[in-house]
């Protein structure tokens, strides 16, 4: 018969060390200066695009050069969100504590300016704070968060932003499993009829474009249209990938060279070969292994498709301001996402007129999958 110990899994992933926790908090304050370079150093044409395809936005503004050179800016914009593939640190590339697994949480965007076609980014960074939680999930966990300062070539800031990851153990994780054990195998086929109704809203999504939303029209209490996401599949993981760039997605002789340089970036597969720890985006094996419900969604694509709904609503005129997006949970294949908003509050501020938007995301099975609230400039009638 088989003991006890025999029965439990081997540990086979690096611990969460006071010795690592030390390192990490010397770092804070600290100006990073050697880092992974981004995806995207510049917002050419195809980089706008590829992001905007990555998370379903076909907005002209964004796609299409005839229309958007008859907007007030003259060329292609890049939507906010693409600024997430300049910086690898704002993504949840993280340094400290090698081999540890780490989650990204949320993001925290200010955005002063646009981003045109043909500007080029630079950005500088640095670990903000370490907080310690403890979490149902995975026990002790430390919270990792970044400042990332968005420059142009002018030298103008056009954005800044802190996103945080948690730092948690992947054995600890997959052996509480706690939030997340119901979930698999939870996910049903769909009827053709349950698609056709859902999909509805794909049919009816608005795209308020060259129509200006005036901030005199808008009242608090307005409810934004229902946006949704899904349902989920691996290829559309991989699709966000595509416009994004990852993390860690490496092939042959560069996968290597990473590896070389920072070997808890290569995580042993089923073949004994070193492979990348974002496969559990689409390796469903290695996603449980880890403690998540299967292959699952990107963190920063899920902030992302927030700020795509306000994009939607807010027209050509008007300028997402801020946005924070808080996750919640992972969004395995065959999950549903209906994203809501509200108005609840007009402002004015500087000569400027604002309102504040807050949303809230939600699978099909009512879970909170993410919820935040933004910031958007509207055109006055004045």
């Amino acid at each position: 018969m088989a003991t006890l110990a025999e029965d439990k899994p081997t540990n086979r992933f690096p611990k969460i060390t006071e010795e690592g926790l030390e390192d990490l908090r010397q770092r804070i304050g600290v100006k990073i200066t050697n880092t992974v370079e981004p995806w995207n150093y510049e917002a050419s044409r195809d980089a706008i695009r590829h992001y905007a395809h990555g998370i379903g936005d076909d907005n002209p503004l964004w796609n299409d050069p005839e229309y958007a050179a008859t907007t007030k800016y003259g060329t292609l914009v890049a939507l906010p969100s693409f600024l997430f593939t300049t910086s690898r640190i704002i993504s949840g590339y993280c340094g400290g504590l090698s081999g540890v697994h780490a989650m990204w949480a949320g993001a925290d965007w200010t955005w002063h300016k646009p981003v045109l076609r043909g500007d080029t980014i630079r950005t500088e960074a640095y670990l903000k704070d370490l907080i310690e939680h403890q979490t149902r999930f995975a026990g002790r966990s430390f919270q990792q968060i970044y400042h990332v300062d968005f420059f142009n070539q002018h030298g103008d800031k056009v954005c800044e932003a802190e996103s945080w990851v948690f730092r948690t153990d992947r054995d600890e994780a997959r052996e509480r499993g706690t939030k997340y054990t119901e979930a698999r195998g939870r996910v049903e086929p769909f009827t053709d009829e349950q698609l056709a109704e859902m999909y509805k809203l794909y049919e009816k999504e608005e795209i308020r474009g060259a129509t200006p939303r005036y901030w005199e029209d808008v009242q608090e209490g307005d409810q934004l249209p229902r946006m949704m996401k899904g349902p989920m599949t691996v290829t559309g993981f991989i699709c966000y990938a595509q416009g994004w760039g990852g993390l860690y997605i490496r092939a042959n002789k560069l996968a290597w060279k990473m590896q070389q340089k920072h070997p808890g970036t290569g995580i042993k597969n089923r073949f004994n070969v070193p492979d990348c720890p974002e496969r559990v985006h689409w390796d469903e094996a290695f996603a449980l292994e880890v403690g998540a419900p299967g292959a699952y969604d990107y963190g920063p694509e899920r902030c992302s498709w927030l700020t795509h709904q306000v994009t939607n609503w807010i027209g050509d005129d008007g300028f997402l301001h801020k946005s924070k997006c808080q996750i919640r949970r992972h969004n395995p294949d065959g999950d549903v996402i209906f994203i809501d908003g509200e108005v609840v509050r007009k402002f004015e501020e500087n000569g400027k007129k604002y309102v504040e938007i807050s949303q809230r995301a939600e699978t099909h099975r009512g879970e909170v999958s993410a919820f935040g609230t933004s910031i958007a400039e509207l055109p006055s009638r004045g």
